[in-house]
């Protein structure tokens, strides 16, 4: 299928396809005319890699664990790759430093918005 197709089948803009290319995450097969042919396996690959990235993770390591994943009915479902469990791992623990980190900075805010609101002394 050519890459209209494919971005019709998956709701992914044809431009996002040509970036999941860019970064490994699909390999379509380049015609003699040098246009790009997906496979039917390639409307699962960028459902699967839809579901990486909304779980946070970035494309070098989707690269990584892509084949280690696969549709179970509308599941997506890890295979035991080696490797797999510790890279989740360490991406919880990047979200988990941003979260504490960002959680740091909105209780800061909450400070200065506070201060900011209170009448001043002699009001």
């Amino acid at each position: 299928m050519r890459i209209g197709a494919l971005a019709e089948a998956t709701g992914v803009s044809r431009r996002l396809l040509r970036y999941y290319e860019e970064q490994g995450l699909l390999r379509p097969r380049r015609l003699p005319n040098g246009y790009r042919e997906y496979a039917a396996t390639d409307v699962s690959a960028v459902r699967r890699i839809r579901v990486l990235l909304a779980a946070g993770l970035p494309t070098a390591v989707i690269a990584q664990l892509l084949d280690c994943v696969h549709d179970e009915g509308a599941a997506i479902v890890p295979s035991s790759c080696p490797g797999m469990v510790g890279r989740l791992r360490d991406e919880r623990r990047r979200r988990a430093t941003e979260i504490a980190r960002l959680q740091a900075s909105q209780r800061a805010l909450d400070t200065l918005l506070t201060a900011a609101l209170a009448p001043a002394p002699g009001d």
